[in-house]
């Protein structure tokens, strides 16, 4: 038996192992941190406040233990000092818990304060001699509005095709360009925001959006398998929905900007766009619903209010739940309750509202106008005894300003706030068709009154004009409208209405009939309106309308309009046709429309194409694989009223400058042409010259090497033709 093994077990050296598998500790106080702002008790209290305090830490994805807090006591009072020391696990678990936890609002009275117990100990003992830092370089940011300061005031567009996305610049046929190329890859569509200050892609990890002159990444939202998006109006906050319910793995990030164990089980986050934090997270599945049952989801599901101040849900049936942001608390910690509710819209925000709404909160000159109160209208159906209505609400006052008995309703506002439209549906009494009537509220008068205009067939689409008094309706009487078909075209007329000031009601304009146009699209700045048959594989027809073709009609008076001239401005511009077209858009100017037929739909001569006002085609691009064509929106004017006014008044010496630009383009082109030409012909002539140089140096050369008593000989070659035999035959 080797000696080795009867040796004393005591004296085996084990240090090799001990190094190999010993377990190193923290060491310093990296790990601890110093949290104020608690609340102070007695011993009594202890473990309840150690649970609670525990509770929060769990809740931003912090795990500590009641034994990792020590609380210092106050021996005269025997009660705690306000603040306790945490020991967390590593120093990482140290670092989320000051990300998260740092101004937390722990109740009513009290908010979290952490400090690092190293950063006590060193602002303790810091040197009060001043030594001066060091100056950073500043870095400018780039401006992510950079893209308004064009100087030839184009417009951009995104174009996405298979895989690849190019944004354009819009103008002039000389102006057209790429403005960027984005590298971007593995994503499911594009989208802008609504004043054009980031474009957005959504990819299987989550939303990235892009900005600036260079589309740098300006944030990005970790929600994995995200389908839709939706911006808040003022651009403050974001909206993400998934099919798959959120999902946090035990080795997840945990942070302000990622999803904690609380939002398992949820599909709908609200995130702040600046900071890129998470402020809260829904789920879409009502109470009382079955898992399986598959139901059509309205988008959004979460409404803004138009100054980003309230997002709003209903709950369909029970209630509307109204919260403030950015805590995204319950507004006055209670919900509207009301009885069967389905839908619910906010009232837009006038340009009149929100410049009272800018002067007050500047504090400018006090007047009598006060800014509008948040509105919204919801509509219930009939339920018990209570009749099905339409209602309108202000909010945050949650006063009713107006009721009406309506069933079977869907709600237009105009895009400035000053109508609302209730298209109410009715079926005859035989029930086999239905019939249209539509409640008119009008926003600006006391206690909104109500016009009703009765139809006769079933309105298809409404659109009220941007910034104006008019709307538009497709009707239809066609009993294939219910049950349509492959190849099937529906027939339609189209109506326009306009505000009569002299009898302060709603008269017909005119009637188009015998159409097959399903879509009404009006220029952003009105006026101006395209009538379009989209998504049919039969029909495809563009027409350009002009509601105000005599100029003399534009300033006129609503007063002075006679019968006989009521309705007469409105004028056809052109047709046009676009095969397959499933998207009509105009571009924010409102003098260009873009039409396009995405594989999205169908794989039919996909691609884009942009027309003029009048309907005249200005480009069109075939492309295989072509998805998407977006405009790239406008924020409001910065001009001010009196501006404007000035500029429409001196609109023609705007207009000449602009005919002197234009001729001095097509001048530069002429004059690019002229110096093309100038410049062959000057290389020709160099080139005759130098062949004439060469060719007179070479004869002089051989005229240096003959014999000066030699004669120049000329050789002459004479060809000579000559008759050998002529013979004649006749042919029988």
């Amino acid at each position: 038996m080797p000696a080795t093994l009867l040796q004393d077990p005591e004296n085996i050296d084990y240090s090799d192992i001990e190094n190999k598998y010993q377990v190193k500790h923290d060491e310093g106080f990296e790990n601890v941190l110093v949290l104020d702002g608690v609340p102070i008790i007695g011993k009594d209290k202890l473990d309840k406040l150690l649970t609670k305090i525990c509770k929060e830490f769990s809740r931003k994805g912090v795990t500590i233990k009641p034994d990792d807090i020590h609380v210092p006591w106050d021996g005269s009072t025997g009660k705690s000092k306000g603040f306790l020391f945490v020991e967390f696990r590593n120093v990482d678990e140290a670092n989320l818990a000051l990300a998260t936890l740092q101004n937390h609002p722990f109740d009513t009275k009290h908010t979290f304060k952490l400090n690092r117990f190293t950063d006590i100990k060193k602002y303790a003992d810091l040197d009060e001699a001043y030594v001066e830092p060091e100056a950073e370089e500043f870095v400018p940011k780039e401006h992510l509005r950079a893209w308004l300061a064009d100087p030839q005031g184009r417009d951009q567009y995104v174009t996405y095709r298979g895989e690849e996305v190019l944004i354009h610049w819009h103008g002039k046929p000389s102006q057209y360009e790429v403005a960027h190329k984005p590298n971007w890859t593995n994503f499911l569509y594009v989208a802008w925001s609504p004043l054009g200050t980031y474009s957005a892609t959504l990819h299987r990890q989550g939303v990235r959006i892009w900005g600036g002159p260079s589309w740098s990444q300006q944030q990005r939202f970790a929600h994995p398998f995200v389908k839709l998006i939706d911006f808040s109006p003022c651009e403050n906050y974001l909206v993400t929905w998934s099919n798959e319910p959120i999902v946090v793995p035990d080795n997840a990030h945990q942070g302000p900007q990622y999803f904690s164990p609380d939002d398992e089980g949820n599909n709908v986050a609200i995130w702040d766009i600046k900071s890129g934090h998470l402020l809260r997270t829904f789920s879409t599945n009502n109470e009382g619903e079955t898992p399986g049952q598959k139901k059509q989801m309205q988008w959004p599901i979460l409404k803004w209010s138009p100054d980003d101040k309230f997002i709003a849900r209903t709950t369909l049936g029970q209630m509307i739940s109204v919260y403030e942001l950015p805590s995204m608390g319950l507004h006055g910690k209670k919900s509207l309750k009301i009885e069967g509710v389905v839908d619910f819209e906010w009232c837009p925000l006038g340009e009149k509202d929100k410049e009272v709404t800018e002067r007050d909160a500047k504090g400018g000159i006090k007047t009598t106008k006060k800014a509008r109160e948040n509105m919204l209208v919801y509509w219930t159906p009939e339920v018990a005894n209570q009749p099905a209505r339409v209602t309108l609400l202000g909010f945050p006052s949650r006063t009713i300003l107006r009721q009406k008995n309506l069933f079977n309703c869907k709600i237009y506002w105009q895009n400035q706030g000053d109508f609302l439209c209730v298209k109410v549906d009715r079926h005859t009494k035989t029930k086999k068709s239905i019939f249209c009537n539509l409640e008119i509220f009008r926003m600006r008068e006391k206690d909104f009154p109500v016009e009703v205009i009765e139809l006769k067939d079933t309105v298809t689409d409404f659109s009220w004009e941007p910034k104006g008094d008019r709307f538009a309706i497709v009707s239809s009487s066609d009993p294939n409208l219910g049950n349509p078909g492959p190849g099937i075209t529906i027939k339609t007329d189209v109506s326009f209405y306009q505000l009569d000031h002299s009898k302060n009601d709603f008269r017909l304009l005119r009637t188009l009939s015998g159409r097959t146009s399903n879509a009404i699209r009006w220029s952003p700045r009105g006026r101006h309106v395209v009538l379009a048959t989209v998504g049919s594989s039969t029909k495809s027809e563009l027409e350009f309308w002009d509601l105000d073709f005599n100029s003399d009609d534009v300033n006129r008076k609503e007063t002075q309009a006679s019968k006989e001239d009521w309705g007469s401005g409105i004028q056809l511009l052109g047709t046009a046709d676009h095969y397959g077209v499933t998207d009509v858009e105009w571009d924010p100017s409102g003098r260009y429309l873009a039409t396009s037929a995405s594989a999205w739909t169908h794989t039919l001569e996909n691609g884009y194409a942009i027309w003029d006002f009048r309907g005249q085609e200005l480009t069109k691009q075939i492309q295989d694989r072509f998805k998407q064509f977006i405009w790239r929106p406008r924020p409001p004017t910065l001009l001010t009223k009196d501006q404007q006014k000035k500029i429409r008044r001196n609109l023609r010496e705007f207009s000449r400058t602009f005919d002197e630009e234009d001729a001095a383009e097509e001048s530069n082109v002429s004059a690019e042409l002229i110096a093309l030409r100038k410049r062959l012909v000057d290389e020709w002539n160099a080139w005759r010259a130098l062949r004439k140089r060469e060719l007179a140096d070479e004869r002089g050369h051989r005229a240096g090497r003959r014999s000066p008593s030699s004669e120049d000989k000329e050789e002459i070659e004479v060809w000579v033709d000559e008759v050998i035999e002529q013979i004649e035959e006749i042919v029988e």
